[in-house]
């Protein structure tokens, strides 16, 4: 399950006033990753994910798919469904997709996916399924009228796929991915989980937190469903954000940054992973990103194959299970012609921390900082001119990476003259 732009402090166990309690439950019965990374913007961290490759190999390091984009996931690129199918599992996408609604090929139920429901575009309206007057809602990537406010609707297919699995493929295995649109704007909400969250004095903070407790609820639902009808022992649940929150709704707390920015409260996210019987409640503090889901829930899964392109993600179990150290060398945060970051150890670097990942220039001073995370989390001391060689051998291993990066796609944030919404997103008229 993968929340939509939920910040470091959005969750009640990390001390937000917002009510998580099914969140909470699910990282008191688990293992909470307290250095889990992601990307800054939303399409970039579901590549990684469903690929175990950095977003510089798939050419989508400079931001998310825009409703008027041409490109998508690149279709050469294997994915985790594929590969947990070959092992032996159904699979299915219930919410937000954000890969490419081009043609028909970009489409989750030809990227591995046997079922799918939900919405391809960010930012839909919640109640109206609209995105810039198409009408984004799908079921099997055909056209959904279901009514109702996004995240309920998200959270009731979950459910029934979990308990449809129950009662006719009890014999093969279920992976779902839950991608939340909640709580990425708009800002929208019921008014009776708004009336849940009283007493804030921004009307946008008090609906977002109205949109949180919507998802935990959402997420509460499904979670009941699996102990339900799956076996627990048998039973991996994995819970994170898919960057940082915007700081005009969510908040990261202490946290340098917010999403787009590569500072840790852009990259850096609540993240849990829950197995009854495997892994004992606790903190895992090293430092994993999300590519290391694809390769670690494949070894996990049997699903023993040759992969078509060299992977990014390390197999992070004996680092979650056993307290083994990080597997990485090195994390890549980002690199684009305009900003990138690199974590090295401790060390992070940061390449003009201040440009957006979705922007397409930058015009302002070249700007390196150096930051040493084991000692100063929240970023608050630059220690690039008192770390020469460490500052040297971090940006040499960031422009390597650079240099190996395939072009980038650089969307404009409008759409571009003559572009014509289509009537249902995703299907030719």
């Amino acid at each position: 399950m993968v929340a939509d732009d939920l910040g470091w402090k959005d969750v009640g166990y990390h001390g937000s006033r917002i009510k998580t309690p099914h969140i909470d439950r699910l990282a008191t019965n688990g293992v909470r990753l307290s250095q889990f990374y992601v990307q800054p913007v939303c399409t970039p961290t579901r590549g990684a994910l469903l690929t175990g490759r950095y977003p510089i190999r798939l050419g989508l390091q400079c931001g998310v798919v825009r409703p008027w984009a041409m490109h998508g996931l690149p279709l050469d690129e294997q994915t985790l469904p594929e590969g947990l199918k070959k092992a032996g599992y159904s699979t299915a996408i219930v919410g937000k997709w954000h890969l490419g609604h081009h043609q028909p090929e970009y489409l989750p139920t030809r990227r591995g996916f046997d079922k799918q429901y939900g919405h391809y575009n960010g930012a839909i309206d919640y109640f109206t399924h609209i995105r810039d007057g198409g009408h984004d809602w799908h079921h099997d990537d055909r056209r959904n009228d279901d009514e109702g406010y996004a995240t309920d609707l998200i959270g009731e297919e979950a459910v029934r796929i979990i308990a449809e699995h129950d009662a006719r493929d009890s014999e093969s295995s279920l992976f779902l991915y839950v991608p939340f649109n909640a709580p990425h704007s708009p800002w929208q909400a019921p008014e009776d989980q708004i009336a849940r969250n009283p007493g804030y004095k921004e009307k946008r903070r008090q609906v977002y937190a109205a949109m949180v407790t919507s998802m935990d609820d959402a997420i509460g639902r499904i979670l009941e469903a699996a102990a339900k009808h799956l076996p627990e022992e048998d039973t991996l649940v994995f819970f994170c954000s898919d960057n940082g929150g915007m700081n005009m709704a969510g908040t990261n707390g202490e946290l340098r940054g917010e999403k787009g920015l590569l500072y840790e409260g852009g990259i850096r996210v609540p993240a849990i992973m829950s197995w009854k019987g495997k892994l004992k409640p606790g903190v895992v503090k090293e430092p994993l990103h999300i590519v290391d889901l694809y390769p670690t829930l494949l070894g996990l899964a049997g699903a023993r194959f040759e992969q078509r392109k060299p992977l990014d993600g390390k197999n992070a179990w004996p680092t979650i299970a056993e307290g083994k150290p990080s597997p990485h060398e090195f994390i890549l945060h980002n690199v684009t012609p305009f900003q990138g970051a690199i974590r090295m150890g401790d060390w992070k670097l940061v390449h003009n921390g201040g440009v957006r990942a979705n922007a397409n220039s930058h015009d302002g001073p070249e700007v390196w900082e150096l930051f040493n995370i084991a000692d100063d989390p929240f970023e608050k001391n630059d220690l690039s001119g008192e770390k020469p060689e460490v500052l040297s051998r971090l940006r040499k291993k960031l422009e390597e990476l650079k240099a190996e990066s395939a072009e980038p796609h650089l969307l404009p944030n409008q759409a571009p003259e003559g572009f014509v919404v289509p009537k249902v997103w995703g299907q030719a008229e």
